[in-house]
């Protein structure tokens, strides 16, 4: 499946929590049920999620192969509480966005 399809399926299997697709900034964004994103799929096709630095989510995505801190400016400005978890790991999506879904924000 390309990304944006798997993107699509992460947002069906959580729209029983109350998630539904949306944009941000010109791209697909996973927003709760007040409106805030906790995920997006990015241009590349890698997907970002928001799992709060220093919890075991956070740790466990960034030792993904080719996670990393988003960084949307490219300038060395990561935002920590954000990582970036490439396509080839999209079988981790869901269980990452149920957590980004969850953590408070």
């Amino acid at each position: 499946m390309s990304a944006e399809e798997d993107f699509e399926q992460v947002g069906a299997e959580l729209a029983d929590l109350g998630v539904r697709i949306s944009g941000m900034m010109g791209r697909p964004a996973l927003k709760d049920q007040a409106g805030k994103v906790f995920a997006s799929l990015q241009r590349d096709g890698a997907m970002v999620f928001r799992l709060v630095r220093d919890t075991t989510e956070h740790a466990t995505a960034l030792k993904l192969p080719g996670a990393s801190l988003f960084d949307p400016s490219g300038e060395g400005r990561e935002m920590k509480d954000w990582v970036v978890v490439p396509h080839s790991s999209a079988g981790e999506w869901t269980d990452l966005a149920e957590a980004a879904h969850s953590r408070p924000r």
